[in-house]
């Protein structure tokens, strides 16, 4: 019995070892699934920019829409520029909008109003610029009828049918339905924010004239953590973003993409092109467990 109890004991101490090690590798192995689908994702921006001249725009504000509309954040353009708004391929002559029409309010984009033969619109996409399994696709709301098929009951004030890419950390039991009815764990929203490489400012109190602008993502991180989608507003998990998107606003955010090799200044991570930011493993934006393609 005693060398039973002992050999119970030492295979107990091994376990005991040995688990944090296996969560440990686990952890670096999404870490570097993670960095992966970063490397991706900058493979199709770079395409992008290759055949439009440009990065896709992340602001969440169109002061040339009717009402200046504001429901269609940084995450959201990110999508459409790599999978297209309806995920068949980017559109050439897009207005960057989230119900998909024209500047003119026209379906001659994405033709979202079934208004013309499918050639008609097919036909001048570029295609997708990295592959859909990749990067993780999902509507950010629920599309109505009770199917559980987008991230949030409610994505207000977002546009709900539009769509986000994801990261590889799947956060609690949450449970999204696909089309064909599977139920898969989704990750949580990748944001995006493109440089104003016209701008020489990294002000919190000056965002929409700095470099970056921390309110292009704004209304999705308010949506609060995708693991929380079902609970209601008051009792989801709040990101140490939040307390920086009002009054005196945006300090957190502005320090986090400061680099500190540059003394003489305050002044951002790549001043000339884009940040792409994960929420990492616990499902929430501005902890030590981000991911991110700047910095470490």
């Amino acid at each position: 019995m005693i060398e039973i109890l002992v050999v119970v004991g030492i295979i107990a101490l091994l376990v005991g070892l040995l688990l944090p090690a296996v969560q440990t590798v686990q952890k670096m192995a999404k870490e570097t699934k993670q960095k992966a689908q970063f490397t991706s994702i900058e493979l199709g921006l770079a395409a992008f920019r290759s055949d439009y001249g440009d990065y896709p725009p992340s602001s969440w504000w169109n002061p040339t829409l009717p009402g200046g509309r504001q429901d269609y954040c940084g995450a959201q353009k990110l999508a459409e520029a790599l999978l297209g708004w309806d995920l068949l391929g980017f559109h050439p002559d897009s207005a960057w909008r989230a119900d998909g029409l024209d500047r003119n309010n026209g379906p001659a984009t994405y033709d979202p109003l079934k208004a013309n033969p499918a050639s008609v619109t097919l036909d001048k996409r570029r295609g997708r610029y990295v592959e859909a399994e990749i990067v993780n696709p999902f509507m950010l709301s629920w599309s109505g009828g009770g199917a559980q098929d987008g991230l949030f009951v409610t994505a207000q004030p977002l546009a709900a049918r539009t769509y986000v890419l994801c990261d590889v950390f799947s956060v609690g039991d949450r449970k999204i339905q696909m089309p064909d009815g599977k139920m898969v764990s989704p990750g949580t929203p990748i944001l995006y924010f493109r440089a104003n490489v016209a701008s020489k400012l990294h002000d919190p109190a000056a965002a929409d004239a700095s470099i970056y602008c921390a309110r292009d993502n704004a209304p999705l991180v308010g949506l609060g953590r995708v693991a929380d989608g079902l609970k209601p507003a008051n009792l989801r998990r709040q990101h140490q973003f939040l307390p920086d998107l009002v009054a005196p606003g945006f300090q957190y955010f502005y320090e986090s993409i400061r680099d500190p090799r540059v003394q003489a200044r305050p002044w951002p991570y790549r001043p000339d092109s884009y940040l792409l930011i994960s929420a990492g493993a616990d499902g929430l934006y501005g902890t030590d467990d981000d991911i991110r393609n700047f910095g470490r």
